[in-house]
């Protein structure tokens, strides 16, 4: 067990830092919704002429401390804590329906992708309509759910080696991952198919092929479960640091059309390039936090209100694409931040009852 854990712990941390270095997804990808970047000319000079402006440095760097000043705060005053033990008790109620909520990430943008022609995201157009509508309909359906997502991953990686735009989907990976560790729960065709095959007297227990060799992998997996949440961490962790880094700090001049584009300057008052540069260092935090799971639902709730202002601010953003964000930041609002996080060391240094927040 112990060996199949430290297996399992190198693969994530490599698909952790895969993401974090290399790219994700997040709220919103800039490339969907506008085609020509503005004129910026230097990146580095970009940056650097943005943070010089006085104005723009104390804004930022007061933003900083007020962040880092509440966090402290708020772990050292512990407001409202029989509130938020109920909350962490009610999300322990709900552990049980994780994978039909994982399935439900993850099957309905692969129907969204089959209908609509694309492969993972709508930069890439497909002809494997009816591969991704066939993958998003079993996960939906909960039939062969964890052999499914193992072919969605396989599917995804092969896809990144040969189009590097399919980065811009590196959330997949994490929902692939959990649900291959958590398998398809209840309600879902596996779960009934096993209980009819698990009865000597029935019919179908005499045919059916795989409900011996499911047994066993799920019994050879079982240890590796309560890492899903981890998986999922991660993901969600890469998908920020490559919206703030990526798409808004490496690459200001497609941020600053969507700025233009949407007048974001009339909802957050500032000047677009302060909005750009902002922004983008307040998602790399977001994936920072989550990445070393420090107050994880807090930060995954963030995420999902993040998410839903995108939609709201830009109405042609395809939503589709984007489904899996919800469904994942949801997860982690379930879970909590899992093993190899700040909240599991904090729990086990502290005497006190378990915070909610972890």
């Amino acid at each position: 067990m112990a060996s199949v854990q430290r297996r399992l712990s190198a693969l994530l941390f490599g698909v952790a830092l895969a993401g974090t270095t290399l790219a994700g997804t997040a709220s919103a990808h800039v490339r969907y919704v506008v085609d020509d970047p503005a004129d910026v000319g230097s990146i580095v000079s970009f940056v650097a002429s943005t943070l010089a402006v006085p104005a723009h440095a104390a804004i930022v760097g007061g933003s900083a401390l007020a962040t880092a000043t509440g966090l402290l705060a708020f772990r050292r005053v512990r407001p409202f804590q029989r509130d938020r033990d109920v909350f962490a008790d009610a999300m322990a109620d709900y552990r049980d329906l994780l994978p039909w909520l994982l399935r439900l990430a993850i099957g309905i943008p692969l129907v969204g992708a089959g209908f609509s022609g694309y492969y993972f995201t709508p930069l890439l157009e497909s002809d494997a309509r009816l591969l991704f509508i066939g993958l998003g309909f079993l996960l939906l359906f909960g039939l062969a759910t964890r052999l499914v997502a193992a072919v969605g991953l396989l599917l995804y990686l092969a896809g990144v080696a040969v189009d590097a735009v399919l980065l811009l989907q590196f959330e997949y990976v994490g929902g692939f991952l959990a649900l291959v560790l958590v398998g398809s729960g209840r309600p879902s065709a596996d779960d009934v198919l096993e209980r009819v095959a698990s009865d000597d007297d029935s019919t179908y227990a005499r045919v059916d092929p795989v409900h011996a060799l499911a047994t066993r992998f799920r019994e050879r997996v079982a240890p590796a479960e309560p890492y899903a949440p981890v998986a999922i961490r991660l993901s969600l962790a890469g998908a920020f640091v490559y919206l703030g880094l990526v798409e808004k700090l490496l690459n200001p001049g497609y941020a600053l059309a969507v700025v233009a584009k949407y007048d974001l300057t009339a909802i957050v008052p500032v000047a677009p390039e302060l909005w750009v540069v902002g922004a983008a260092l307040a998602e790399i935090a977001v994936g920072v936090v989550l990445a070393v799971g420090l107050y994880t639902r807090a930060a995954a709730g963030l995420s999902l209100v993040l998410f839903t202002l995108t939609l709201f601010g830009l109405p042609d953003d395809p939503v589709l694409a984007h489904l899996s964000l919800f469904g994942l930041a949801s997860a982690l609002v379930i879970t909590g931040a899992g093993p190899f996080s700040v909240d599991e060391l904090l729990r086990t240094r502290s005497a006190s009852p378990e915070d909610p927040d972890a």
